[in-house]
């Protein structure tokens, strides 16, 4: 999957050559699936070099480029998703990229949208793709590398950001904008910026929404401007999609060369809410024995299941032909994962749960799970994980935690729990799949080895 450029240059420095490791734990599907919430994702062409339509749920009636409009209409709760980058089209073609997302009003009668949580960061000066180490506290939300870690971060934490109206009410037959922010590029080098979004919405009638690209148009002194909204219904109108396009996917069954493409139309679900327990008669998730573990997918997807049978990526309501079949990545869904977990052994227990990032697999060649040693640089994870359960001293804990998983890293715990023989202790794990992140990933249960064991 593609991401943000860095913008700026890393020193390499010479690491060892990564060697396979084999750990041998099982893969196990998570219980339940996606809710059925609509989620508006606009994220093709992801390189935006020329205005035009991203993503138009509008109907094709009236429009210059019928095959641009989805005719999809949203009512009730829906969110909106997008992620783009802007680079200057030509050395010296500094003009500033506006992103705009439309809503229009066809009824009768007023709607009310509520924006629920709502964040929208620029790459730079926002949020700079920077070196992190693998596991910090963020227990202030000041930790990320990239607007899509950002962006999840404060969504996670229920926040909608004061650019942002609690509400808005669109007449009828009106259009009016959710959002007109800029991503520029003058100042950078290279010229090269990105800007993610994500919002959560509830909506009292139904409404059409698209995505447009536009440059900043000038007033007759030469100064830049943002564009308004009869500039942008004129483009919805008489425009047609963004070009160049992004690389068509191969259709899902060709099993070789596959490209996913990317995502742009309207993907069911947002989130994923599930009680991680042993069979679907049971209550509680028993611990491994000292020294084994279980994992469970994260983020499984069409060629990438981990030997579990289950894509878990959202299915596309509407989408264009050049585009994903699914909504592959999941990107801004709420991972929301209990572990009731259990001793059942009759030794004191020391129990680790680690997000790790394994080498992707449909089918597992191996017994278990295969991993990098050291990982290989590719950075395939970043975001905030949200963990809630009781510590050692039965004191309620929730802590913030920003993770760096490169691909095939077996990750640190972010749990480590002492539990008594026969102990219950219950564990919950949050997370909105960040942007420029590459699944899948897994959720691991270990219970580590004593001295005593020995």
């Amino acid at each position: 999957m593609l991401q943000f450029l860095p913008i700026f240059t890393i020193a390499q420095v010479p690491t060892p050559t990564p060697v396979e490791v084999l750990q041998p734990q099982q893969v196990r599907p998570p219980p339940g699936q996606l809710d059925t919430v609509p989620v508006f994702n606009s994220n093709s062409p992801e390189l935006v070099l020329n205005e035009g339509i991203l993503l138009s749920t509008f109907p094709s009636e009236g429009k210059q480029s019928p095959a641009a409009h989805l005719n999809f209409p949203f009512l009730g709760r829906f969110d909106i998703f997008a992620h783009h980058v802007a680079r200057a089209p030509e050395p010296g073609d500094l003009r500033t990229l506006y992103q705009g997302i439309i809503v229009n009003n066809p009824g009768t009668r007023p709607v009310q949208i509520d924006i629920l949580q709502a964040a929208s960061y620029l790459s730079q000066p926002d949020a700079p793709f920077i070196e992190l180490g693998p596991v910090l506290d963020n227990t202030t939300g000041m930790v990320f590398a990239g607007p899509g870690s950002r962006v999840m971060s404060d969504v996670l934490r229920v926040r909608r950001q004061n650019i942002f109206p609690s509400k808005l009410v669109i007449p009828p037959g009106v259009s009016q904008m959710i959002m007109n922010l800029p991503i520029p590029v003058a100042t950078l080098t290279p010229p090269l910026n990105g800007r993610s979004t994500l919002m959560r919405l509830r909506s009292n009638g139904r409404i059409y929404l698209a995505s447009l690209a536009m440059f900043a148009p000038r007033e007759p002194n030469g100064m830049e401007r943002a564009p308004n909204v009869a500039e942008w219904q004129n483009l919805l109108d008489k425009g047609k999609l963004s070009e160049p396009r992004d690389s068509t996917p191969t259709p899902l069954e060709q099993t070789s060369k596959v490209v996913y493409g990317r995502v742009a139309g309207v993907a069911q679900g947002s989130q994923w809410t599930a009680q991680l327990v042993d069979n679907p008669k049971s209550q509680v998730l028993n611990i491994p024995q000292p020294g084994q573990a279980f994992s469970y997918g994260l983020s499984t997807l069409h060629l990438g299941r981990l030997g579990t049978g289950q894509n878990q990526s959202a299915r596309m309501l509407v989408r264009y032909p050049d585009t994903a079949y699914e909504a592959h990545g999941n990107y801004g869904i709420h991972y929301n994962l209990s572990l009731p977990l259990v001793n059942n052994t009759p030794q004191p227990q020391t129990v680790a749960v680690t997000i790790q990032t394994p080498i992707k697999e449909d089918q597992l060649s191996k017994p278990g799970l295969r991993f990098f040693n050291p990982p290989q640089r590719q950075v395939f994870f970043r975001g905030t994980v949200r963990l809630r359960y009781n510590d050692d001293q039965s004191q309620p804990q929730t802590r913030f935690v920003h993770l760096v998983q490169r691909r095939g890293q077996q990750g640190e715990p972010l749990v480590l729990l002492s539990m008594k023989p026969g102990e219950r202790r219950l564990v919950e794990v949050d997370f909105l799949y960040p942007p420029d992140a590459t699944p899948p990933q897994v959720l691991t249960v270990k219970t580590l080895v004593s001295s005593q064991d020995n």
